[in-house]
């Protein structure tokens, strides 16, 4: 039982080595890490944004101007901003990544070309 199953686990090991399923699973990959990069890039300028906002929104609070009222800050006058800045920011990483991923998956699949075959074909096939 066991060496069937050793049998299929590498026949499935082979399968997935040939190139055009190779290059698909690389291609998915590359795909799936720009997504991941735009979150977290997304993410990260959303949190510092909040992190001032609330900087700045309690120091706002604490010290009222001369007598008046504590002044309070909107969060939209914050956020609004960061979340436009945050689109660009995670798109132009995403897209970085994205199409060197690509790229490099592109050129790599691609068969060999003649030059480079002739220069390893030994002397007397030439």
């Amino acid at each position: 039982m066991i060496p069937m199953l050793i049998a299929a686990v590498r026949r499935r090991g082979a399968a997935l080595r040939r190139p055009p399923t190779a290059a698909r699973i690389a291609r998915m990959l590359w795909i799936a890490w720009a997504v991941i990069v735009w979150n977290v890039a997304f993410d990260r300028v959303i949190v510092v944004a909040g992190r001032s906002y609330i900087n700045a929104a309690s120091l706002a609070a604490e010290g009222p101007p001369a007598g008046g009222e504590p002044r309070f800050l909107r969060i939209d006058d914050w956020m609004r901003p960061a979340v436009a800045r945050g689109v660009w920011i995670a798109s132009a990483a995403a897209g970085a990544i994205l199409v060197t991923g690509l790229l490099g998956v592109r050129a790599a699949s691609r068969p060999s070309t003649s030059l480079t075959a002739s220069r390893l074909a030994p002397l007397s096939d030439r």
